[in-house]
């Protein structure tokens, strides 16, 4: 593949980037992850707005706009041929002088990641198992969760799982409460209503969580926003994670309880939403070029 650096464009194996650039030495700097169906970024603009709104409290100032970031996205399809893909945006502070800065960076350093995906499917996914992770998740680097490029909480997690198949692990916050994924937020059904972590358990406000709850509320189906322990979750009737990339997995067995999915349950209809948002997203797209 071919990564665009800083306006360049770069054979993956053979970039390279300063070990004076603060992204690597004190891990300031923010990403994110989209996917791009048939030449469409879909929720690209929500996702540009979060890293804008992120780079800001850290003290990156960039020249990010919607549209730049259109034509390097173009840009980085074109090269590799492809219209079906994982893409990684990251921002980092840029090269400074050894120690912490005493003023803003205003040379960050940017980076476009791509990896080919398989078109577009109106068929669910096939589910996923998941566990309670022992490790908690760490509290936010400031008032919000910032999808940071500092994983190291995320990575010491994910060793729990490692020798697992096709699982993901939920955090629990330090106060015991039902936190998010490793690479995921959360979401559950009880009698028909669905819940979801509050944003006051330190997570991140993941661009497909704010999609579903949006879908929740235009297709009236009552969603409530909370801390909850571990055990509501483990006895919910439906478990679903989102993903900008996997997209919404309904969670099939939680430690040692199983849960049904099939096309009568409320995570398929919320499945078969957001899917119809993807295509009706396309051709938009489509439709303005």
């Amino acid at each position: 593949m071919k990564w665009i650096l800083n306006e360049q464009i770069v054979e993956e194996d053979q970039l390279s980037i300063s070990v004076k650039d603060h992204g690597f030495l004190y891990g300031v700097g923010l990403f994110e992850t989209f996917r791009v169906y048939d030449g469409t970024p879909f929720l690209f603009q929500e996702h540009i707005k979060r890293l804008k709104e992120g780079l800001s409290l850290i003290g990156i100032e960039s020249k990010i706009d919607q549209n730049k970031m259109s034509q390097d996205l173009n840009r980085l399809l074109e090269i590799n041929n492809l219209n079906d893909a994982y893409v990684r945006v990251t921002v980092t502070a840029g090269t400074a002088p050894l120690g912490l800065p005493n003023q803003k960076y205003d040379k960050p350093t940017i980076l476009w990641q791509i990896k080919p995906l398989p078109p577009f499917s109106d068929e669910p996914s096939m589910g996923k198992n998941a566990i309670i992770l022992k490790t908690p998740r760490n509290l936010a680097e400031t008032r919000i969760r910032l999808k940071s490029i500092n994983f190291l909480n995320n990575v010491i997690a994910k060793h729990e799982i490692i020798d697992l198949e096709n699982y993901e692990g939920i955090f629990l916050t330090h106060d015991g409460y039902v936190a998010e994924g490793i690479v995921s937020n959360i979401f559950f059904v009880k009698q028909g209503k669905v819940y979801t972590p509050s944003l006051d358990a330190g997570i991140l406000n993941g661009i497909t969580r704010q999609q579903i709850i949006s879908i929740c509320e235009q297709n009236n189906i009552s969603l409530m926003e909370g801390l909850f322990s571990p055990e509501t979750l483990i006895e919910a009737d439906e478990i679903f994670i989102t993903n900008s990339i996997q997209e919404v997995v309904p969670i099939l067995k939680l430690n040692e309880r199983e849960y049904f999915f099939d096309m009568n349950t409320l995570t398929y209809s919320i499945i078969k939403a957001y899917k119809d948002s993807i295509k009706q997203t396309i051709i938009n797209n489509k439709g303005s070029e």
